[in-house]
């Protein structure tokens, strides 16, 4: 049976190529709905980038719904010098897609969607956590009915400052709430998510598959090969949010850790950062699966046999 999924995210280039893997022939998700949030840029930018990604896979009976537009409590912040001005730059994309978003908020889609549902539904968070949190907050009946939240962001060190990943830092209050919800939680963090590496090879090998999408996804990767080389002097693009729906799709293509992970809202320099207690020194209870192993094979026949199905 095909597990209920909520797609949270900000595309983004690797929201978009999740967005694809989630939504392949190889997928075994259903797709509940997408809903966005302000993160790599303004969230009316992710929003308008989900609907584009949505008219290139053919995704039509997918509810999009625009969510939060800044943080809960900090100013709205954004990685343009990583995605580009649209958020999506690289691939030539028609101004103004033609699917259109539902005419509610993005928190109240997850809300509802969650309550209505037969069966518990697993949030796949890919941008900041306001959303989550926001939904929580509002209807906290959700909470237990949520089958497990699989979310990228934190790690044990940081790529916007030392200590934190960006999607943790612009927005670590939610953070801190879904952390601390008792849901249980897959973390897919820097530690792994820098193992999924588009490497040279593995660009020419997608360069091969001969469809719309595949072309869609290079162009993609092209361009975000060139940022992470520009900023982090990295050889190829890591795919760090494709990692959360690689894993739903196929567990086996990871190494998790239970473990106990606070994250830190009040540090001068370490707000952010997600505590991860590796090594139980604080004797607190687990509350995180914690990857931190990647198959690389495994992963990339992932993607190429998702690529194929389109």
């Amino acid at each position: 049976m095909n597990k209920k999924v909520i797609l949270d995210c900000d595309p983004g280039h690797d929201d978009a190529i999740a967005m694809i893997l989630a939504a392949s022939e190889v997928s075994n998700l259903k797709i509940e709905a997408i809903t966005t949030v302000a993160g790599n840029v303004e969230v009316e930018k992710n929003t308008l980038n989900a609907l584009k990604v949505c008219d290139i896979i053919g995704l039509d009976d997918v509810p999009v719904a625009q969510g939060a537009e800044r943080p809960l409590v900090k100013p709205r912040e954004i990685a343009e010098e990583i995605h580009g001005e649209t958020g999506l730059d690289g691939p030539d994309l028609p101004k103004v897609p033609t699917k259109k978003t539902i005419d509610k908020h993005g928190v109240d889609v997850i809300i509802e969607k969650v309550l209505n549902s037969d069966e518990a539904i697993t949030l796949v968070p890919t941008g900041p956590l306001t959303n989550i949190a926001m939904a929580m907050i509002k209807e906290p009946k959700i909470i237990p009915k949520i089958k497990e939240i699989v979310l990228m962001g934190g790690g044990t060190f940081g790529n916007w400052t030392p200590a934190a990943e960006f999607n943790i830092w612009v927005d670590a209050e939610a953070a801190k709430v879904v952390f601390n919800s008792g849901v249980p939680i897959a973390m897919f963090g820097l530690d792994v998510t820098h193992q999924a590496i588009a490497t040279d090879e593995i660009v020419e090998k997608l360069s091969n598959i001969d469809n719309s999408v595949a072309h869609f996804v290079v162009e993609l990767l092209k361009f975000f090969a060139k940022t992470y080389k520009d900023v982090f002097g990295f050889s190829g693009p890591p795919i760090h949010d494709a990692c959360t729906v690689a894993y739903l799709i196929d567990p086996s293509i990871f190494q998790l850790k239970h473990v106990h992970v606070d994250v830190e809202t009040k540090g001068e320099l370490s707000y952010g950062m997600t505590v991860v207690d590796t090594l139980r020194t604080t004797g607190k209870e687990p509350n995180v699966h914690f990857a931190d192993q990647l198959d690389f094979d495994k992963f990339w026949d992932l993607m190429t046999r998702a690529l194929e199905s389109y």
